[in-house]
């Protein structure tokens, strides 16, 4: 009889142990490609001057040390991950990312690049977008030989991808001082629409590869940065160039996302308006808790928006109270606003569908 009940336990705890690693196996990855707003680290591998290794940075992570993230604690990526109940994705130039690790998906970011080659050229060492989804290649091929070609096939049509780009190809490019060759050759509603086809390209290229459902934010309020208030404003107003700059390219932007759809015949990508993301809490931060939106918590010269943050940096003492919390880069506070208008936003927020309803009619397919 006892032999009876130790059989039964030991089936049934087998049981469950199928059951988990079922459940891990089907659990959604997620695939994240862009600049220093997504970037969790990759650039540390690099020989690079876009970093994020030294304190301040990383002050509210829970390890409280730097951690390559353009940020105090979590930038949107991880706050994503965590909102969905998974691991958060590493880099994917980490060592650590091997194994079951895979299953989780991948972080191929890195600070400074933008939707052109040229952008960010400045840094040297970075992984341009297209080197970005040739390592998502190399990703498919070490996932494929893990869990076999059609269960990595599958793997990444059910994963979730975020792509994040389209800023530093303004202030890192077209509006580097004192000229730029870009802005040269192009005058500005020219250049808007040559990096949108440019970008059409792109995301044509990551729904080749697999991806079914790719949230593709659009540029944040450029012109009220820090860095470009302490730059190209005298009086802490928004310059308007580099506003007029994000008036242009992100409904274009939302058009071409919607054509691109129709051609697919699918929602596959989802255009995140983090231009009014931003804005809400840029125009009236006393009402997101903010006591400011124009001056970085950690940075140096007018409006903390000189150069990166650094041990040596103006350092606020309560990060919760700035939207910004170094020159460019929103705190992780301001992130967790923007990412729950990505979960639960309007389609003034989120075109065609907010990731909540993504996430619910996925799981009834």
């Amino acid at each position: 009889m006892a032999s009876c009940v130790v059989s039964i336990v030991t089936s049934f705890l087998c049981m469950l142990l199928v059951c988990v690693c079922v459940s891990a196996q089907h659990q959604r990855a997620f695939f994240v490609f862009g600049d220093s707003l997504v970037d969790n680290g990759n650039n540390d591998f690099l020989a690079t001057s876009a970093r994020a290794d030294a304190p301040p940075y990383g002050i509210d992570y829970p390890t409280h040390t730097p951690t390559g993230r353009f940020s105090n604690g979590l930038n949107i990526a991880d706050i994503i991950s965590e909102q969905l109940g998974l691991e958060p994705t590493m880099p994917y130039l980490s060592p650590l990312l091997t194994g079951e690790k895979l299953l989780v998906g991948a972080n191929f970011a890195s600070a400074g690049i933008g939707i052109l080659n040229d952008t960010g050229f400045q840094f040297l060492n970075i992984i341009h977008i297209y080197k970005q989804l040739k390592l998502f290649e190399h990703y498919q091929q070490r996932l494929s030989a893990r869990i076999g070609v059609e269960g990595a096939r599958k793997h990444v049509n059910q994963g979730l991808v975020l792509i994040t780009l389209g800023g530093n190809d303004f202030v890192n490019n077209y509006y580097l001082v004192p000229y730029s060759v870009r802005s040269r050759q192009f005058a500005l509603p020219d250049y808007v629409r040559y990096l949108i086809s440019e970008y059409r390209l792109i995301l044509r290229r990551v729904f080749d590869m697999g991806a079914r459902r790719v949230i593709v934010t659009g540029t944040g309020p450029m012109g009220c940065v820090p860095a470009e208030l302490a730059l190209r404003s005298r009086n802490g107003e928004c310059d308007v160039e580099l506003q007029r700059a994000a008036s242009l390219y992100n409904p274009q932007l939302g058009d071409m996302i919607k054509g691109l759809n129709q051609e697919i015949g699918s929602d596959v990508f989802i255009a995140a308006n983090a231009y009014q993301m931003h804005m809400d809490f840029v125009f009236n931060p006393q009402a997101f808790g903010f006591v400011t939106s124009r001056i970085a918590c950690c940075g140096q010269g007018p409006y903390n928006g000189i150069g990166l943050c650094t041990p040596l940096s103006n350092l606020c003492p309560n990060r919760n109270l700035y939207a910004f919390w170094d020159p460019f880069h929103p705190s992780e506070r301001a992130n967790r606003i923007i990412v729950q208008q990505i979960f639960t936003g309007s389609t003034d927020y989120m075109h065609p569908m907010n990731l909540s309803t993504i996430m619910a009619l996925d799981s009834r397919a």
